[in-house]
């Protein structure tokens, strides 16, 4: 079940890739942060921050 840790890494993933798809969409063609830097953001927020916003569970159960 989805915690509140897992929803925030969720929206900071979300955040990422709005970030990364507004640098990729700015400038020319040849701009290096639609070049460059929108590449890794959008990367880390697929590969990364969203599955681990999935798959994170906290090790504590309650009984």
């Amino acid at each position: 079940m989805l915690n509140k840790k897992n929803l925030i890494l969720i929206g900071v993933g979300i955040l990422l890739l709005f970030i990364g798809f507004l640098c990729l969409a700015t400038g020319p063609a040849d701009n290096p942060v639609s070049l460059s830097v929108a590449p890794i953001i959008l990367t880390i927020a697929y590969v990364v921050v969203i599955p681990l916003g999935i798959l994170f569970s906290d090790k504590k159960k309650d009984k």
